[in-house]
């Protein structure tokens, strides 16, 4: 290892070069309460901004050990951390100039959850944070004294500020521990009580817009019915109350404007924590929780979904479904079925993002087509086996049948954003009018057994596209690999609407926000996978699945033994199986649920 002044010396040596000369600069630096490791420099000022990172010991940083001895406080302190980087470079960013993203500083930017990011890592012997910076150029030539200004100034700023606990407001970091721990503490209670969602009292559902998901100010703060009120006693706030859900069916109605959807979309959301201020920071929601609704054009490969579908009138053999254009009931049909592969206890349903057909058939459409010309067994006749059966809950919000009354274990009524439970009126009012077929034949959970094909075959030590021919696109490494600049972060260093080489050279992954990745040619499209909030998972998603591909060449592993293969190795070894020569910032931890999807979501 170097030192800092070595670094200063080569650094004006070069000054006034082409710009390629920058690459001399990658490696280790010695700095005094530091490391600063380059990782990767850009080819030229215009391209994506070269990374960094830097290492700092337990030690030196002194953050208190039993802050991050417990997961749920080691990433929430993580988290913290990014976030306090974030603020430091805001008033450093571009501060150097230059041509192109010349004097860029950036690092993820976090939204309202608390999530797992390669940004951060505390390890067993310090911290490691990783970012990017535009090294300086005019033209196409180093511009040095930019870049000293920003090693040796602006950057041991930064660090400096954000990194040393001495330096930081103690209490407010203790805070974001305790919110994590009393967060993880509240999921345990709900596990331990057999409950599905807790959406404590005085929450803010609402969000500010569409586009942001900050709190609406002035808005109802959420009160829950006292028949489904429930205190618990968490290690550092203390009491809290609030709506508790227990497993089972529950039913969400109202009003058009009343809150129906927001309830439902704050309790999707609840599988993440939330930072203090959100206003849902105690709007918790089983783990495996996913969001169901139908997907038109979806791929579906090889599912059983004759749960729901049988005896189409072109003889389509629905245990093994195959089809490249999916209609809205057997997309959902197929995310159902999917959605228990993949171990979830329970579905979250909108009605307005639902396929129609695939939910309800009233009685009277029943005597118009009769049962035996209707392929389609509505999920409202699987609701109470999936449950009873499966083990799987389900909260569903509708607005236009009552039929799903007859199933419900619970009904809340959404009035003026204020939930009403009014289960024993209904249940009352159901003895008057002729109850529709909820139950039907049948049930059995599918086996599971759907092996993946084998994707690609190597010849001579180069790739193959999926289809068995050469690629159009030039093999390339991972960024900063001998093929040279790959574009894997974008420019503000969120991963949104970026190019990522992958680690594989026969597989090129890319990625646009929130809306989809691409492998090679072909495009996991993931608009609907509603609990995705980060692009920078998009980004981990395509990284993930492409080494889950690398290890189903041979053809003979399943879907369920694919996806184990790759969380294991997330679990043992974090990010670094999915990485090439370092791991980049810009990636963040998505959930297995998701992992899942888009595996299934993915024509190749």
């Amino acid at each position: 290892m170097k030192s800092q002044n070595e670094l200063r010396t080569l650094l004006r040596s070069i000054d006034h070069k082409s710009y390629p000369a920058y690459k001399s600069l990658a490696g280790e630096w010695k700095f005094d309460r530091y490391t600063l490791v380059i990782d990767h420099v850009q080819g030229d000022p215009f391209a994506s901004p070269s990374s960094l990172h830097v290492e700092i010991p337990h030690t030196l940083a002194r953050f208190p050990e039993e802050y991050y001895r417990k997961d749920c406080g080691r990433i929430a302190l993580q988290d913290f951390l990014v976030r306090q980087v974030g603020k430091q470079f805001e008033q450093y960013n571009f501060k150097a100039k230059g041509s192109g993203k010349s004097g860029l500083l950036s690092i993820s930017r976090c939204g309202q959850a608390v999530l797992e990011r390669s940004a951060c890592q505390i390890t067993d012997k310090g911290l490691i944070v990783r970012f990017h910076v535009g090294f300086p150029a005019f033209g196409r030539t180093i511009n040095a004294g930019e870049l000293d200004k920003i090693l040796f100034d602006f950057l041991p700023r930064c660090v400096e500020n954000s990194l040393f606990y001495a330096r930081l407001d103690g209490k407010r970091v203790e805070g974001v521990v305790h919110l994590a721990e009393d967060q993880e503490a509240l999921r345990q209670i709900l596990r331990e009580e057999k409950l599905v969602a807790f959406v404590a009292n005085g929450s803010v559902l609402p969000r500010k817009s569409g586009v942001s998901d900050l709190p609406m100010a002035d808005s109802v703060p959420f009160t829950s019915p006292a028949s489904m009120e429930r205190t618990f006693v968490l290690p550092h706030k203390g009491r809290i109350s609030g709506m508790a859900v227990p497993e089972g069916i529950t039913l969400i109605v109202g009003g058009g404007y009343h809150g129906k959807s927001t309830l439902l979309e704050a309790i999707q959301m609840g599988v993440y924590d939330h930072i203090a201020g959100d206003g849902r920071e105690f709007v918790l929601t089983e783990d495996t929780a996913l969001k169901l609704r139908a997907e038109d054009g979806r791929s579906i490969r090889n599912v059983d979904i004759s749960l729901f579908i049988n005896d189409l009138p072109n003889k389509k053999d629905t245990k093994k479904f195959t089809t490249e254009d999916a209609s809205g009931s057997t997309s959902q049909a197929a995310a159902v079925v999917e959605g228990i592969e993949a171990g979830t206890r329970l579905f979250l349903i909108d009605e307005d993002t639902s396929a129609t057909n695939f939910m309800v058939r009233d009685e009277f459409m029943q005597q118009v087509i009769s049962r035996d010309k209707e392929p389609i067994t509505p999920f409202l006749e699987r609701a109470g086996d999936l449950y009873e059966k499966a083990g799987i809950s389900t909260i569903l919000v509708a607005g236009s049948s009552g039929a799903f009354f007859y199933i419900a274990d619970h009904i809340l009524m959404m009035d003026c954003y204020r939930p009403v439970d009014i289960t024993e009126r209904v249940k009352g009012l159901c003895g008057g009018h002729t109850a529709p077929r909820v139950k039907a034949p049948g049930f059995a959970v599918p086996a599971f057994e759907r092996v993946l094909p084998a994707f690609w075959k190597a010849q001579k030590g180069r790739g193959r596209g999926w289809d068995g021919k050469e690629p159009e696109t030039k093999n390339v490494g991972f960024a900063g690999g001998p093929e040279g600049d790959a574009q894997r972060e974008g420019r503000n260093g969120r991963g949104r609407g970026h190019g990522g080489d992958s680690r594989h050279d026969h597989m090129k992954t890319k990625s646009f926000g929130l809306e989809s990745f691409s492998m090679d040619r072909e495009e996991v499209n993931v608009r609907y996978l509603e609990q995705l909030l980060d692009p920078e998972q998009v980004n981990a998603l395509a990284h993930l699945l492409c080494y889950g591909l690398e290890q189903v060449m041979d053809g003979r592993k399943t879907v369920r033994q694919t996806v184990e293969s790759i969380w294991n190795a997330w679990e043992k070894q974090g990010w670094k199986p999915f990485a090439g020569s370092f791991v980049p910032c810009g990636l963040a931890k998505p959930r297995i649920q998701e992992l899942y999807a888009c595996l299934n979501r993915f024509r190749g």
